[in-house]
């Protein structure tokens, strides 16, 4: 009877254990939390580089139709053409100067620059040269 009464009964966790899961979290949070934005940020980028390819080919197609390259998504979007998303426009202002050099060939730039509404924050820059 007396074993009984020594023998001590442990239920729960103690707080040296419960501290150390808590420092093993942070330091797994630590890590995960900036590489799970810097994948966030790739993932805007391919999207604002996916838009601009697609402007590019568009842009090309209205050559085609028009006398000159579009100005401006605005002018594009006038006629049906340049479909970007709505979503996508309140992240990115998408520009471009596009040209036809002496030798026939497509040169100049289209860029997308994130605004104010881009989770990543405003002023990142992606950018494609048409050569």
């Amino acid at each position: 009877m007396l074993n009984i009464f020594k023998r001590k009964i442990q239920e729960g966790f103690t707080l040296v254990e419960i501290l150390i899961v808590v420092v093993i979290v942070g330091i797994l949070a630590a890590i995960a939390i900036p590489t799970y934005f810097n994948y966030v940020e790739k993932a805007y980028a391919s999207d604002a580089h996916t838009q601009i390819k697609t402007l590019y080919e568009e842009c090309k197609i209205w050559k085609t139709t028009h006398a000159d390259f579009p100005s401006d998504l605005e002018e594009m979007e006038a006629e049906d053409a340049g479909d970007v998303s709505a979503s996508t426009k309140e992240k990115w202002d998408l520009t471009w100067k596009l040209d036809i050099n002496n030798d026939g060939q497509i040169e100049g730039f289209m860029k997308a620059e994130s605004l104010e509404g881009m989770p990543g924050g405003e002023g990142q820059t992606v950018c494609f040269d048409a050569i």
